[in-house]
């Protein structure tokens, strides 16, 4: 596996789930691995199927590095799925998705659900959700932001909120 992303959720999630312990960044990384920050989603399918998505809108570790290993191992614990398993290792699959920073936008035109993804927040209310782009069946402005306000479980008929759109470099096996 060339895809050093790729390649570095798998070695977390697999540290993680062998040995109960948190990997630490390889020294071979590419300089920018510990150089730059960023948000980071970790997706895990299993013959096709979800098994955990995680991440961060912003930057919450010093460099990408850390930011991936925290949020693969979240991803393999994602609380919507029993954890993952070891004897589910060698048929897991992993997308790394490295997030712009979250712009507001001034109006619907700005967004595209094959180029950005979306942040949802209620203005009156802790509520949130983000929706990556370029997701399989999201396929209108409409859609991706109905999706984003379910998952946030905010009414848009009846709750004001604000979105943000970002882009993101997706990397996937």
């Amino acid at each position: 596996m060339k895809n050093f992303y790729l390649k570095l959720a798998r070695l977390a999630v697999e540290k993680y789930v062998k040995e109960g312990e948190i990997l630490k960044p390889p020294q071979d990384l590419p300089e920018k691995f510990f150089k730059e920050r960023s948000g980071v989603f970790v997706s895990i399918h299993k013959n096709k199927e979800l098994r955990g998505c995680i991440g961060t809108y912003l930057p919450t570790k010093n460099n990408i590095a850390e930011e991936i290993i925290s949020n693969a191992i979240s991803a393999s614990k994602d609380p919507r799925f029993l954890p993952i398993q070891k004897e589910e290792l060698p048929y897991l699959t992993y997308e790394v998705y490295i997030l712009e920073e979250p712009k507001p936008i001034k109006s619907l035109e700005e967004l595209n659900p094959k180029k950005y993804g979306i942040l949802i927040k209620a203005i009156d209310s802790p509520k949130s959700a983000l929706l990556l782009p370029d997701l399989e069946g999201v396929d209108s402005i409409e859609k991706q932001i109905l999706i984003t306000c379910q998952k946030a479980g905010i009414d848009p008929t009846k709750e004001n909120f604000v979105i943000f759109k970002f882009g993101a470099k997706k990397y996937a096996e």
